[in-house]
């Protein structure tokens, strides 16, 4: 059985032009990103070298360019695109992504609108 050990990446900001709104797309807003890897740490432990985990400089650069990237509709479509990023990393198994959009624009006061998804190797 492969160890469930985590990297977990909090709080990452993006400005970006993701909305169904044309204001949205115009303006811009914050996005944060929080990102869980599972991966078995075992090997980067051993021989500790960042060669055998997940660097997460690296992930953090690549993250921010995949939300940054082309604006889409919808946060979902932004979460996988942060998932396809964590799998290509080899060591990760598995990986949860959560993309919050707290400047969205909903009339009635609220802190955070967020969406989580799960996604594995396959």
């Amino acid at each position: 059985m492969t160890p469930r050990d985590r990297i977990t990446l909090t709080g990452l900001e993006v400005f970006a032009s993701h909305g169904v709104l044309e204001t949205e797309r115009r303006s811009g807003q914050r996005f944060v990103v929080d990102v869980v890897l599972e991966l078995d740490a075992r090997p980067a432990a051993a021989s500790d070298a960042v060669s055998d985990t997940v660097d997460y400089g690296v992930l953090a650069v690549r993250i921010y360019e995949a939300v940054a990237a082309e604006p889409v509709n919808l946060i979902e479509t932004v979460a996988q695109r942060v998932a396809d990023v964590a799998l290509a990393f080899e060591a990760v198994h598995r990986v949860q992504v959560t993309l919050h959009k707290p400047d969205a624009p909903v009339a009635i006061p609220f802190s955070d609108v967020a969406v989580t998804i799960e996604r594995s190797r396959t």
